[in-house]
């Protein structure tokens, strides 16, 4: 009679291999990720087609030309800067928070005039917000 109990030997699993196959693949897929810099992409922007909308009640227009200078119901704004032009506007506004608002801006008005104005009619509440534009001349009319 055999009174000793035998050792079951229980099996291992070695995961170097596994770890080693996993980091291998992880090198190719960085090394074969290609990635590209948005700043070199270049877009063409749209023509406007739409047909004009009717106007249905009264709104505050933003007229901002070349420059950047900004005009508020035929009146300039004293200069450029974000806290005079919010001042203007909610001196328009008078407190109507539904208050549609047109930015009517030249083709050659700098980039941060338009995100500007639109910033300073965001951080007042107005949120009905549109960009006036031209209808393209027609070759054949």
């Amino acid at each position: 009679m055999n009174l000793r109990q035998t050792q079951s030997d229980e099996p291992e699993v070695n995961l170097t291999p596994l770890i080693d196959v996993v980091f291998i693949l992880l090198i190719f897929f960085m090394v074969s990720t290609t990635f590209q810099r948005e700043s070199e992409i270049r877009i063409e922007l749209p023509e406007a087609t739409a047909d004009p909308v009717e106007e249905e009640r009264e709104m505050l227009e933003i007229v901002i030309d070349a420059e950047g200078h900004y005009y508020i119901g035929d009146q300039q704004v004293v200069n450029t800067d974000i806290e005079t032009l919010k001042k203007a506007i909610s001196k328009f506004q008078g407190g109507d928070s539904e208050l549609p608002v047109v930015i009517r801006a030249d083709r050659l008005t700098p980039y941060e005039s338009v995100v500007r104005a639109m910033d300073a009619t965001s951080q007042l509440g107005l949120v009905h917000m549109s960009l006036a534009t031209s209808q393209p001349e027609s070759a054949g009319e």
